[in-house]
């Protein structure tokens, strides 16, 4: 069999060694090399293999038939580019090619890049086919938007009313750069809110997703800092135009067959899916309240489902493997 050669840059950071790992486990694919710029000539071992990072500058991108750029916001675009130039097929972890973010730099600014297909694959799997570059969804949006969809999709959303989202994500979603907030003795046995006021930059692309989705509503979205590693887990308060017996029917309608996403009967929790590639939801409606209220759960681990897990997913679609192959369910 020959194996789809595979490029990682930014290797380096939390998402990009997952990708190297899941890499190295596919059984459909090889990596060509991983990149990282801070960190080139060193040496790592990765899914008990080891790895010698390169500079960016000199990864072989003409080997890779398949590159997962994971660099950060702002700079990923640009090796998008080069990567396509050389011949690769691209998924795309940052949020420079992801909807209503097509300002972040010069290249996602290109007109090849304003129709970038959205990789948040359960809902938009119909446009990945025969795509060269995909724009792989930020780790927030993916818990929410798999959330939200069945009652969107719908019409269930009282119009025009405000969503309310409360999330709390696990310190590697801030990434791997040193930060003093971020050290162990400044997070454990604290829990804390941040990018307080609406301004978070994954909610460009929600916004737009939430109206591709048929909603016509505001998102107030209010993310917090969990004092743990991996895992986000998502409330979300919606102000419905109706009540339906089994709610729960309707995100089983919808995901059914889906092999990464699951709903729940019982409120999902962070070890219901950390190191899994999967959206764990329940739902319920709220009482004690005049206007008729759905509260949604829905848990994911960052790095799995919320970033790498889901590239891979989205690589298999692009070059028509099982979807599920080499991933964790």
């Amino acid at each position: 069999m020959n194996k789809i050669a595979v490029g990682v840059l930014g290797a380096s950071g939390y998402a990009g060694r997952e990708l190297c790992a899941l890499v190295a486990r596919h059984p459909a694919f090889d990596l060509a090399f991983a990149a990282a710029h801070s960190r080139a000539g060193e040496r790592v071992r990765i899914a008990g293999r080891d790895l010698t990072l390169t500079a960016a500058d000199n990864a072989p991108l003409d080997r890779a038939d398949l590159v997962f750029s994971a660099l950060p916001h702002g700079a990923s675009a640009q090796w998008v580019a080069a990567s396509r130039a050389a011949g690769a097929k691209v998924i795309d972890l940052s949020a420079d090619l992801r909807p209503g973010n097509h300002t972040a730099s010069p290249a996602a600014a290109e007109p090849a890049y304003s129709n970038v297909p959205y990789g948040l694959t359960e809902l938009m799997r119909g446009k990945l086919a025969g795509a060269d570059v995909v724009a792989n969804p930020g780790c927030y949006p993916t818990a929410i938007l798999i959330g939200l969809a069945p009652l969107l999709l719908r019409g269930l959303v009282v119009p025009g009313a405000t969503i309310h989202v409360s999330a709390a994500s696990g310190v590697t979603g801030a990434g791997a750069s040193p930060k003093t907030d971020l050290m162990f003795a400044e997070v454990v046995e604290d829990f804390r809110a941040y990018a307080v006021g609406n301004a978070h930059r994954h909610m460009n692309e929600m916004r737009v997703v939430i109206q591709e989705l048929g909603g016509d509503n505001d998102l107030l979205f209010t993310p917090h800092l969990l004092p743990v590693a991996r895992g986000i887990l998502a409330t979300i308060t919606v102000p419905v135009t109706e009540t339906v017996a089994n709610p729960l029917c309707l995100w089983r309608d919808l995901y059914n067959g889906e092999p990464f996403v699951e709903i729940s009967d019982t409120m999902p929790s962070l070890r219901d899916v950390v190191y899994r590639n999967v959206v764990r939801v329940s739902a319920m409606y709220a009482v004690n309240v005049r206007q008729p209220t759905m509260i949604v759960i829905a848990a994911i681990d960052n790095l799995m489902k919320g970033a790498a897990g889901q590239a891979v997913q989205n690589a298999n679609v692009l070059f028509g493997l099982d979807e599920t192959t080499g991933l964790p369910a």
